[in-house]
């Protein structure tokens, strides 16, 4: 079961709170800017940091040509994220270092239960669902898509809204349709993805990320993955100003997770820091913050070989990356 400790139970849709939003977009584009020129955390601390940014991370498979093989191979990777002598180096093995979850299509996700089961292993297992990426088949049937997830082990249900919706104001059947999805997952987690990149303008992200709270999600997230634009600091400023908001009003936490285009070690240290600074310290952490990318951990594992090493690896010295 996914690790998020108290669930969202979302609260009666408040369209005078959404109506009355209004994003500075210069000041968020200036906010932005300076995540993206600040020094990055050095040594040790930087180490502590991967290694924590590892633990936040959905490991992901999403192709036409996915198999059992590679989803068996990605959840190895998933239980196994950093080598065995990096982590004793660092004193850190027994630990439990994992990634936060592995994520499939739901065809796959049955090749994943049987893997995991045979690793041992408690890694929740998030299956993207109702008509990924675009979100266009009929509500029927994307409800079934989630109930066959959640009934094959998926344990984390990872949704996209439909963009019309937002797109033409109809906040009333965004709320209902997010709810009827919640339904539909049981004791599953929702992640909400708005598909950022497609609403149109800043105001529409947050009052898409809001509603999507109100209807009860327990993560909002901003990418497929698939969109031409994907996870950027001001799209995530303005989602995790609307998780701040809504927590500070309801007191419900609900998680965030960008997704696409996030590759590289320092990218993952500045989402951390971003995190930490908006949120707090809570959101840094799997129950609350996860990061879905399909080549980062790599790059971490790399980073954290020239600390313990002093020498970047090269590729066949950190297989499966």
């Amino acid at each position: 079961m996914s690790s998020h400790l108290v669930r969202n139970p979302g609260i009666p849709l408040d369209l005078e709170w959404v109506s009355r939003t209004r994003v500075n977009l210069p000041a968020v584009k200036r906010r932005a800017d300076t995540l993206k020129t600040r020094r990055s955390v050095k040594k040790q601390w930087q180490a502590a940091w991967l290694l924590r940014a590892v633990t936040c991370i959905d490991l992901t498979t999403l192709s036409g040509d996915d198999t059992a093989t590679n989803v068996s191979r990605l959840c190895f990777k998933a239980q196994n994220p950093v080598r065995k002598d990096l982590l004793e180096n660092m004193g850190m093995e027994g630990k439990g270092i994992t990634t936060g979850a592995i994520c499939v299509y739901t065809s796959r996700v049955p090749d994943a239960v049987k893997t995991l089961e045979n690793l041992n292993s408690k890694i929740p297992i998030a299956s993207v669902a109702a008509g990924f990426p675009a979100g266009q088949t009929p509500l029927k049937q994307r409800l079934e898509e989630i109930e066959t997830a959640v009934a094959t082990g998926a344990t984390e249900i990872d949704i996209v809204i439909s963009r019309a919706f937002v797109l033409e104001g109809n906040w009333e059947a965004l709320y209902n349709e997010v709810q009827a999805m919640r339904k539909a997952c049981g004791e599953a987690h929702l992640k909400t993805i708005i598909a950022t990149g497609e609403l149109g303008s800043l105001t529409n992200v947050y009052k898409a990320s809001l509603v999507s709270m109100m209807a009860g999600s327990d993560f909002i997230k901003t990418s497929t993955g698939k969109e031409s634009v994907n996870a950027t600091f001001s799209v995530a400023l303005v989602m995790v100003r609307a998780v701040r908001d809504y927590y500070q009003k309801t007191g419900h936490k609900v998680g965030f997770k960008p997704a696409g285009g996030i590759r590289s070690a320092k990218d993952a240290l500045t989402w951390l820091s971003l995190m930490k600074e908006e949120l707090g310290d809570d959101w840094t952490r799997p129950d609350l913050f996860r990061i879905g990318a399909s080549s980062l951990l790599g790059d971490i594992e790399r980073q954290l070989f020239h600390f313990v090493t002093g020498r970047y690896a090269a590729q066949h010295e950190i297989p499966m990356a």
